[in-house]
């Protein structure tokens, strides 16, 4: 059973909200401190607009991040991409933010949607703790501003076609062992809608079942946050990070 008395309180989880994106920075999305600039000179950054380019130098970016942010359970959603950089290590949420500083630091718009997810879904990595997982997660899942022919590109789709993800071998993504959301985007769908076409063996690509509510999109992560909170309370997240934003994901 999954728990609420870690959660923030007074916060109205529903509704939904629209945005047109950015790429102004933000207090996390600082893509103008020197550690991020630095990042940037590791990419090839395109010297166009063009779309293909421009989602080949993410997917440089999200590499590059998988290879030198270590995965660590921090809940910590707010802290700036340049302290995440200098620590070395990150969540999902404080990766993806990375990726969205890259983004926007070349000139590429992002947005974020605000999902609810069930809190069961982390089972598989706390099955010793079950009883103190969040009964629902706020998760900001990127979109990426791009040419015709669809404007905006979802992070799920930064590595290619839901459909054609979901038949890649290995099978989907089960949030159990070492492989987290922000790898398991280069090599099979994370389908949030339930839209991609999944193979009748039961890969998990299909990820709908787990989202309890659509918040909409918000111009920024700090947006989201600022609306809905993050998925602990502020004293939770004092007392648990210290342990958790250390510990790797899948230890």
């Amino acid at each position: 059973m999954t728990s609420s008395l870690l959660m923030p309180r007074g916060r109205a989880r529903e509704g939904t909200a629209e945005a047109t994106g950015s790429t102004a920075p933000t207090r996390i999305l600082d893509w103008q401190h020197p550690r991020v600039t630095a990042l940037l000179g590791r990419i090839d950054l395109p010297d166009t607009a063009d779309p293909a380019h421009q989602s080949a130098a993410l997917r440089q970016a999200h590499q590059w991040i998988t290879e030198n942010v270590r995965p660590v359970y921090s809940v910590q959603d707010e802290r700036p991409v340049s302290q995440v950089l200098s620590r070395g290590r990150g969540s999902c949420s404080q990766r993806l933010a990375v990726l969205e500083s890259v983004a926007r630091a070349s000139g590429v718009a992002t947005r974020v949607r605000g999902l609810l997810v069930d809190g069961s879904f982390w089972y598989p990595r706390f099955p010793r703790l079950r009883g103190l997982v969040p009964h629902q997660v706020v998760l900001a899942w990127p979109e990426f501003h791009l040419d015709a022919p669809s404007p905006w590109l979802t992070v799920s789709e930064l590595f290619g076609d839901l459909d054609e993800l979901s038949h890649h071998g290995g099978g989907g993504f089960t949030n159990a062992g070492p492989e987290t959301l922000f790898e398991a985007l280069s090599r099979t769908a994370v389908d949030w809608d339930g839209a991609a076409a999944c193979p009748s063996n039961g890969a998990a690509c299909d990820l709908s079942a787990h989202v309890l509510a659509d918040l909409g999109h918000f111009d920024s992560r700090d947006a989201l946050f600022a609306r809905h909170g993050q998925t602990l309370c502020g004293p939770a997240r004092l007392l648990a990070e210290p342990v958790l934003g250390r510990r790797s994901a899948g230890a």
